[in-house]
């Protein structure tokens, strides 16, 4: 039998994390081709309407009924405005932990929404979904991306050398791609603790159905 999560949503005092939908092709392919998202991931550049296609229609759907994760399409509570993804996926039902990648839109940055977001996938995780381990990745030159891990609690536990790909601008145009590390982080349950949270300005979530 194939483990899979629940195809749930979870709101937080700003924002609802839900599947994505076709009305969020045109937002998602304009997200993805921010230059920070070149740099920093390996989706394709440019990043075409087909692509965004792909994602919400294909790729998404099959995380989840595949058992490897899920992901959450970030929109804002009021205006319902995709600001960003989350995306569980790898995700080892034995030993019930899963990695968290995550995308912020360039128009949503600086809001705090990537951490508002992973903190209440985080919460679901482990205490509606009982999951011991969250892990995370991230290039060791996004400080942005660390910023975000150290936020919500991770801690580092070491580096992946040469582990790594990011692209550069390239002189004349286009984009040269170079080697780096990646620096592992994780979160366990009792990483999230109240105090700690409330510190960062945020309460409880217990929104999800």
């Amino acid at each position: 039998m194939t483990h899979t999560f629940p195809d749930v949503s979870i709101s937080t005092e700003r924002l609802v994390l839900r599947p994505f939908e076709d009305a969020d092709i045109p937002a998602h392919t304009e997200m993805m081709n921010d230059e920070m998202v070149t740099a920093w991931t390996t989706v394709p550049h440019p990043y075409t309407a087909g692509d965004a296609e792909d994602w919400v229609r294909r790729f998404a759907p099959e995380e989840r009924a595949s058992g490897r994760g899920i992901v959450f399409a970030v929109t804002e509570f009021l205006t319902q405005r995709l600001v960003g993804t989350v995306h569980l996926r790898n995700t080892d039902w034995r030993i019930l932990a899963t990695e968290a990648g995550y995308v912020t839109a360039p128009w949503a940055r600086g809001e705090g929404y990537a951490t508002e977001s992973l903190l209440a996938v985080a919460q679901w995780l482990f205490r509606d979904r009982r999951f011991e381990r969250l892990e995370l990745r991230t290039a060791a030159g996004n400080t942005a991306s660390q910023q975000v891990a150290q936020k919500i609690g991770c801690i580092s536990e070491g580096v992946l050398r040469n582990a790594w790909t990011v692209r550069t601008p390239a002189d004349g145009g286009g984009w040269e791609e170079s080697r780096t590390d990646l620096i592992v982080w994780s979160l366990l349950p009792e990483d999230l603790e109240a105090d700690r949270m409330a510190e960062a300005g945020y309460s409880s979530y217990t929104d999800w159905n």
